[in-house]
């Protein structure tokens, strides 16, 4: 089971990313200060760094500048709330493999997360990039969709929330659950939205296959 480091000083945000990648099969620890992040990135326990630039003690520059001075290559992908300024270049520039802009949705994060595993996993990286139950297939890289081989278009979101129960096939999935993992971390509770896009889904996907479990959730069967 890959392991996941979090370097991110924000407790609503680090426990919103660490529930949604431990809901994910992903392993994780949190690390609070840079200086923390910097001990344990350097332990070589962890397959991916989720590093904050505005952590306290050391900011997330220099902890990348002094992991990628010791000869690690672990993938890092850096969270920002400056989107296309000098935090995102500085960022890539000194050894990033990827960054996101905060606010972000958490299945956005995660289709990056991914997409860095599969990239250092050789042939096992079709396995993280394909999902497929019962005739339909997504391909989480191309983010396309097909059902018994007919392409499907899938908006941005509705991928997402299709990815989201292709993964948990067969459970129960509550409205509170699908918002805050593919709605992000500002979600509305009481939003009706998971059930307008399943509504979508369902004529797109076909009825039968997403189930409403009364007082629960749905689920894919």
């Amino acid at each position: 089971m890959a392991s996941i480091l979090i370097a991110e000083d924000e407790a609503r945000i680090a426990s919103f990313v660490e529930k949604g990648l431990t809901a994910a099969g992903f392993t994780t620890r949190v690390a609070t200060t840079g200086p923390e992040a910097l001990d344990l990135a350097l332990t070589d326990e962890f397959d991916l760094l989720v590093l904050d630039i505005g952590l306290p003690g050391m900011d997330g520059f220099d902890v990348l500048a002094q992991l990628r001075g010791s000869g690690s290559t672990m993938p890092v992908i850096i969270l920002t709330a400056r989107a296309g300024g000098a935090d995102t270049v500085a960022g890539l520039e000194g050894g990033a493999d990827d960054y996101m802009a905060k606010p972000f949705r958490f299945d956005e994060l995660l289709a990056r997360v991914r997409l860095r595993m599969a990239s250092g996993n050789g042939s096992g990286g079709r396995a993280l990039a394909e999902l497929a139950h019962n005739g339909l297939r997504l391909d989480v890289r191309t983010r396309r969709a097909s059902v018994d081989g007919r392409e499907v278009e899938l908006s941005g979101r509705e991928f997402a929330l299709a990815e989201e129960l292709v993964r948990h096939a067969g459970q129960v999935l509550s409205r509170e659950q699908l918002l805050s993992r593919v709605w992000g971390y500002d979600f509305d509770p009481g939003s009706n939205v998971v059930d307008v896009y399943i509504r979508y889904l369902r004529g797109k996907l076909g009825a039968a296959r997403i189930e409403t479990v009364r007082g629960m959730g749905y689920r894919l069967v």
